[in-house]
This record gives structure tokens, sequence and C-alpha cells, in this order.
């Protein structure tokens, strides 16, 4: 089973006897001082039918602080927005939002984790739907019965993160701007941790939003190390577009931890040294 679903795929499977759970979730990175993003009413406008509007901020997140902006949302609350969205342990589940997949990768990142053996993201998101019909009516779930079980996949914590940054890979999602820290429009301080690897996600995807070949993320990954890394990691500015990458490389092959805290994270922490450059 691969990781995405496209939209064809998706299409003829909502049309089955077993149709997947469907997730819509929409959500934009603010710059500070600007109004949020409202995903609830871009969920109002249009989703796929039978979609069920997850809100990235509340329920795939943790209150923002020491742990970063979106810090791991507490495993029991984390359980019962997924029930309430109707997710089943023996349902698949496809995740999608209307950007460049971030947010849904989240959403996949964060259940595959908590042990849900079959969750995949919409190749393209919303765009890939194209002209199919779209619904604005308030789905009501059936009640979900998901239990998260966490661990399934890789976790680094800051430390964690340091060591694989020294013996390991570890890949920075973010801008290239921000690695070299040119700019930070959003965290403390600019910069990147120590012997990481920029490696920005949007280089994962082709001009219409969908994942490149696997072939050709492979090859990209292999250029940056992961052909003789020990082990590979991922961070991004605070957890959202990482996850974007660990599915690029589950594409690709190449099974990769998650620093879930990212650089809101280790920025935050005078002690967690910053470096600048290429």
């Amino acid at each position: 089973m691969t990781a995405i679903i496209s939209a064809r795929e998706l299409s003829d499977a909502l049309a089955g006897e077993h149709p997947p759970v469907l997730l819509d979730i929409r959500w934009r990175l603010t710059a500070p001082g600007a109004p949020p993003f409202d995903g609830r009413a871009a969920f109002a406008a249009g989703h796929l039918p039978g979609a069920v509007f997850v809100d990235l901020d509340r329920e795939l997140a943790g209150p923002p602080g020491d742990r970063g902006r979106h810090p791991l949302p507490d495993t029991a609350e984390f359980g019962a927005a997924m029930r309430r969205a109707g997710v089943r342990s023996d349902t698949p589940v496809v995740a999608y939002d209307d950007g460049q997949g971030w947010a849904a990768a989240r959403a996949w990142w964060l259940l595959r984790w908590c042990g849900h053996p079959d969750v995949r993201v919409l190749d393209g998101g919303l765009a890939a739907w194209g002209e199919r019909p779209l619904s604005t009516g308030e789905p009501v779930p059936a009640g979900g019965d998901f239990r998260p079980e966490p661990g399934a996949l890789a976790l680094l914590d800051a430390d964690g993160a340091a060591a694989l940054a020294r013996d390991g890979l570890l890949l920075d999602a973010r801008a290239g701007e921000r690695y070299r820290g040119e700019v930070e429009p959003v965290d403390r301080v600019g910069g990147h941790i120590p012997g990481a690897v920029s490696a920005p996600t949007t280089e994962n995807a082709a001009a219409d939003g969908t994942f490149r070949p696997a072939a050709e993320l492979a090859a990209r990954f292999a250029a940056l190390g992961t052909d003789t890394a020990p082990a590979v990691g991922v961070y991004c500015g605070s957890g959202v577009s990482a996850a974007h990458e660990v599915l690029a490389l589950e594409l690709a092959g190449v099974p990769a931890a998650l620093y879930a805290g990212s650089w809101s994270e280790w920025s935050r922490d005078p002690s967690r040294p910053a470096a600048t450059g290429a």
C-alpha cells in the first residue's frame, strides 16, 4: 500500500462498498499579526462529499509553548477527535487539504504514529479533485472506534535530533533562506540545527502539487545522503511540512524519524546552538 492516493482512485473508492473516512485538513501558516486562516469557513464553502473537517491547530497539535508551535497533541484528546470524525481502526482513512499537502501529511503521520494501519494522503490535494462535485453540507459521521497506540513511527526529541545531525542524516525541510538564517519570519532566531542538511519539502512536489515519482524522490534523497546514512530524520518549523517530507521519504523507500518540536522548539531554548549559512 502506498501512502498516497490519486483523485481517480479516491473517487472509485468512495463509490465502493467500503468507502474510506475522509478528513479535510484546511490550514495555512499565518504570519505574526495577520488574521488567522479560517479552515472551517473554507470547508463550508465546498469540500469532498462526506469529508469531515479537522482543525490542525486544535486537534492535530497541543497548545504552543516550550515544545514548539505545533507540539504533538495529547494522545487521548487526539483519539477522541479522531473518533468524532468517524475514524475506525478497520476502515481506510484519506486526508487532504487545499494547499501543498503539508496539513494532510500531518494527519497522516499522527494516525500512522498512533497505529492506524491504512492512511493515505490525496495526491495533489483538493485541486486534483478537478471538476468532480463538492458538497457544502455538514456531515454527521458515524462514531469511530480508533484508540491511539503511539510509537508505530520513529519520533525524535531535541537531543535525538542533535545526535542524528552528528551521527546520521538530519534533513531541514524549510525553505533554504530560513535554513541559512537569511530570514526568519516566525521563530525567535534564524538558522538551523548544526549538522543538518537543507532539503526543502517544496522540492518533493511537481508544479501541480502532486508528489514527484518515487524514483525521482529516491534520487533526490540519495544525493542528500540517505544511501549512506545509518538513520534519517526530518524537522521543519513546527513539525508540519516535515511530516510531508517524511511521507516523501516513505514513497522513496527511506524510513525517517520526525522531530515534531522542530525549529520552533529548538530555537526557544537559548542553550541550543543555531548554525547559519549554506
